[in-house]
């Protein structure tokens, strides 16, 4: 288990729980069961007690834990006869953004997502899950498949954000997402979107200017990361965490301020401490959201969307 740092005393509870489980595997008269049975009721008080109030900046640490499901574990759990198709047709492959024909309970999808990876190797390979134009321009083809056939389009959001290097600017990355961001504008089958770990500027709204945006319990979704927002208004990253607290980033902020329209509840400790029961939440969350835009004509889901991107800004004023 990886530990975040607001997770210390929790880490020193089961440590020393596993340590004296060690000592009994190694000596099996000893009967440890009475000390473990009271660490571990110690350790669920302490998880509970950390995670009931959790900050802004604390649920960003949350939503970025290397341990959480990423879209390929979404797509290889809740997604069957997953059919990759890769490149953009005009430059390369961008390893950062997954996407393909799919079947979603028996339903034939298009499914799109950031990809940060789950070892160092891999991640270097996704470049941690920000995605180049290339990675975009490839969303734009598969949207555009979705909508000649009418299959619905799910997206799993999962980025710090579009990589700002370079050779990205230089091959057009703000006009891909800009492109990207309209696409998902214009495709008349319903487009469905889930948050599932960092939401980050233009990189996530990309694809995920949808009919319904769903988000976990402790993702975020925001402009900028914190850290950015910290550095640019007061010139100091380490203020963090104060950016987080006025950014209202968090997917409970979001929701009064109509950004999102469902909340996918976490199990205690986060997506990282129970991965099957939270691929198995945000499955029936897509399936709950496909039943309401499924059937719907091409006409009414493009005002549908239009409308709730328009309604934002004055449901943030009123907030």
């Amino acid at each position: 288990m990886n530990y975040l740092d607001f997770e210390k005393p929790l880490a020193e509870i089961e440590g020393k729980a596993e340590e004296l489980r060690a000592l009994a595997r190694a000596n099996p008269s000893m009967d440890i069961s009475k000390e473990t049975e009271g660490l571990d009721r110690k350790a669920e008080t302490a998880l509970r007690d950390l995670y009931k109030a959790l900050t802004p900046w604390q649920k960003c640490l949350v939503a970025r834990h290397p341990d959480r499901p990423h879209t390929k574990d979404y797509v290889e759990a809740l997604f069957t006869e997953f059919t990759s198709l890769a490149g953009d047709r005009g430059f390369a492959e961008d390893h950062a953004v997954i996407g393909g024909l799919a079947r979603f309970n028996d339903t034939p999808v298009v499914v799109i997502g950031h990809e940060k990876g789950n070892d160092t190797k891999s991640r270097i390979e996704r470049n941690f899950g920000m995605a180049r134009p290339e990675g975009y321009r490839k969303a734009v083809r598969l949207m555009e498949l979705a909508d000649r056939f009418r299959l619905p389009v799910i997206t799993l959001i999962d980025t710090p954000g579009a990589y700002p290097g370079k050779g990205a600017e230089e091959r057009g990355q703000a006009e891909a997402i800009a492109r990207s961001t309209e696409k998902c504008l214009q495709i008349g089958v319903p487009l469905i979107s889930v948050v599932v770990g960092e939401g980050g500027s233009g990189g996530a709204v990309a694809i995920a200017t949808a009919n319904r945006v769903a988000m976990l319990e402790h993702s975020v979704y925001s402009v900028i990361t914190p850290e950015g927002c910290a550095s640019i208004l007061w010139k100091d990253a380490e203020k963090m965490r104060e950016a987080a607290e006025a950014m209202r980033l968090t997917a409970q902020e979001l929701q009064k301020l109509g950004v999102i329209d469902r909340i996918i509840k976490e199990p205690l400790g986060g997506a990282q401490r129970g991965r099957k029961e939270t691929i198995e939440a945000v499955g029936k969350a897509i399936e709950a959201m496909l039943k309401e835009l499924v059937g719907k004509k091409p006409e009414v889901l493009l005002k549908d969307r239009r409308q709730k991107f328009l309604d934002m800004g004055a449901k943030g004023l009123a907030a």
